[in-house]
């Protein structure tokens, strides 16, 4: 028997494994491109759209740093196309989770849950999604989806280290300027005054940067890694890190009131603090349902069941 010819098969395989993962960059992102209100029948371009952005985002190298697979961040993109305002020019909305694991659990908390209202862009079929960091003339919804995915890198370092993110947040930083200068994409969502009530892409990177605003990332460290993942082997020890990082959540609110970042935390985290502090020392609960009531007075109702 040919052994050279039944092992072949296997390695070509085992190649293309090995080269999969040594390709695979920090994310293990799912991506969905959803067209509720669109006229079109065919779906065969926002089908190819996606593999096209979910393959950019998760084989994209954002980082010089090697993930192991168990370490690729979780996220979650979807683009919901509401209309087609010229030929292949579509508007559209991007939600983007990312979740972090909790040492000791199997639990994974919500990093970032943001609903983007302001994306514009042009595809065509079969046109390649690229991205250089560098560039003025990158297409608008590769920039956005990178933006997103170095803000998502800023808030996982952040989380595990004190202004672990900064490299990743300077990255996004650039990327907001060369497009606020670039001659080819005049598209919203990059500008201070794109959209109003200072809530874009600009305003997120602006408010993470902003010294007023700089306590707000410590806090985040304080939060996930003396508080949740100590919760493990000290759980009272834990809350008090968490009550910590909402003392000082509570003081940014106070120094940048209506800061676009602290809104984005009570986005992500208000089912979850509601969950944790159901149980508690009631001086605990009434300070906790105090601060997220202030910084979230939206969801005022929903804090109450901390109290109950």
């Amino acid at each position: 028997m040919n052994m050279t010819k039944f092992l072949f098969p296997i390695l070509l395989l085992l190649l293309s494994t090995l080269q999969a993962v040594a390709q695979g960059g920090e994310l293990n992102c799912t991506v969905r491109v959803s067209t509720p209100q669109l006229q079109r029948t065919d779906r065969k371009v926002f089908d190819q759209l996606e593999v096209s952005l979910r393959d950019f985002l998760n084989t994209t190298k954002w980082t010089n740093e090697i993930f192991e697979e168990e370490e690729r961040i979780k996220c979650n993109f979807i683009i919901t196309i509401k209309s087609e305002q010229d030929a292949n020019i579509f508007e559209a909305e991007l939600a983007v989770q990312a979740v972090r694991p909790v040492f000791g659990s199997g639990y994974e908390t919500p990093l970032l849950s943001h609903l983007d209202k302001d994306v514009t862009f042009q595809y065509e079929q079969s046109q390649p999604v690229e991205f250089l960091p560098d560039a003025t003339d990158n297409q608008n919804l590769p920039a956005v989806l990178a933006f997103y995915a170095y803000l998502i890198l800023a808030m996982d370092y952040d989380s595990y280290s004190a202004y672990g993110g900064e490299p990743y947040l300077q990255t996004a930083l650039q990327l907001v300027t060369n497009i606020q200068n670039s001659s080819t994409n005049r598209f919203s969502g990059w500008r201070p005054a794109d959209g109003g009530k200072n809530r874009n892409r600009y305003w997120i990177i602006e408010n993470l940067l902003n010294p007023r605003v700089r306590p707000y990332r410590a806090a985040m460290y304080t939060y996930h890694r003396k508080g949740l993942d100590m919760f493990a082997s000290d759980p009272n020890g834990g809350k008090v890190a968490v009550l910590q990082a909402l003392e000082e959540l509570d003081k940014v609110n106070t120094a940048y009131f209506n800061a676009m970042i602290v809104q984005m935390f009570a986005n992500a985290k208000k089912d979850e603090l509601v969950e944790m502090w159901k149980l508690g020392a009631k001086a605990q609960k009434d300070r906790v349902q105090q601060i997220m009531t202030k910084i979230d007075p939206a969801n005022s109702q929903r804090y109450r069941e901390i109290g109950l």
